[in-house]
């Protein structure tokens, strides 16, 4: 083959082949553009516009162990947005900063209902019993215990537009159409309190604490079927039969979901093998 041909085909691309050796001697070096993403990010966390630090605290959640990024998201949980601090709080769950579980307990206590879930949410990844103060509350109405958490007024728990726009701010989880607008949701259905309290049932299954494992059987009752529903299955979840007086009081449920979801629970409890005792050789 001729030299011209091999080379024709390249004439298109010789501009940019030539050019590229001057683009890379002026990209910086890896730790410069490392401290320059740091500034970005910064900055817009000291920005006056809240919905900008809201947004820099949700790049935050990307960088999951990195203690730089947990210093920022908790020093965010003074910020004096309540959005701004339930950001915060989600953040540091996203990223699994375990350092900043004592600022998450301390949010807890926050006058803003929206920052008291969030950080509940945050503590519940490390299974933090303080989270599950807050879902019992949410649950029931009531305190688990008096040990001074959650002092934001319990009232806000019952009313109906709290509850309803916290199902969509907190991302508490388990909202039926949850891609749907809060509008668009209120005009679908008159339903607006189940979907967080169904939540905070789900949440409790893994609470050890025996206090919880008797709301949920309570709560089977409830007059809510997407309530019923979460407590049959969190009682399930936590494989205690002696709750099975919950599950027994709704096998005659109007709802088909309450109502094989008691079933296969029931079965599930009464079909389980014991757990046998392994016996360790004794050493002669």
């Amino acid at each position: 083959m001729k030299r011209e041909n091999l080379v024709s085909p390249l004439l298109p691309y010789l501009p940019r082949l030539l050019l590229a050796p001057l683009v890379l001697a002026t990209i910086s070096p890896a730790s410069e553009i490392t401290d320059r993403s740091w500034s970005i990010l910064q900055a817009a966390l000291e920005d006056k516009s809240s919905d900008k630090r809201v947004k820099a605290l949700h790049a935050l959640s990307l960088l999951t162990n990195n203690a730089q990024a947990g210093d920022l998201a908790e020093k965010a949980l003074a910020d004096p947005s309540p959005h701004v601090r339930s950001a915060a709080a989600k953040s540091l769950g996203q990223m699994k900063a375990a350092a900043a579980r004592p600022k998450l307990r301390e949010a807890l206590n926050d006058p803003e209902i929206e920052v008291v879930i969030a950080a509940a949410n945050a503590l519940y990844v490390f299974k933090d019993p303080a989270a599950y103060e807050v879902y019992y509350a949410l649950l029931t109405g009531e305190r688990k215990s008096s040990a001074g958490i959650l002092r934001t007024e319990l009232k806000s728990l019952k009313d109906r537009h709290t509850i309803e726009k916290m199902a969509f701010e907190t991302g508490i989880g388990f909202v039926p159409f949850g891609g749907m607008g809060y509008e668009a949701w209120k005009t679908v259905t008159q339903d607006d309190t189940s979907p967080v309290r169904a939540a905070a049932a789900e949440r409790l299954a893994t609470d050890p604490d025996a206090k919880s494992g008797t709301a949920l059987a309570h709560e089977c009752s409830d007059n809510k079927w997407r309530v019923r529903q979460a407590a049959v299955d969190a009682i399930a979840a936590r494989g205690d039969p002696a709750l099975s007086y919950g599950l027994i009081a709704v096998l005659e449920d109007p709802n088909d979901n309450v109502r094989f979801d008691a079933a296969a629970a029931i079965i599930r409890f009464n079909t389980a093998k014991p757990r046998q005792r392994i016996h360790k050789p004794v050493p002669r």
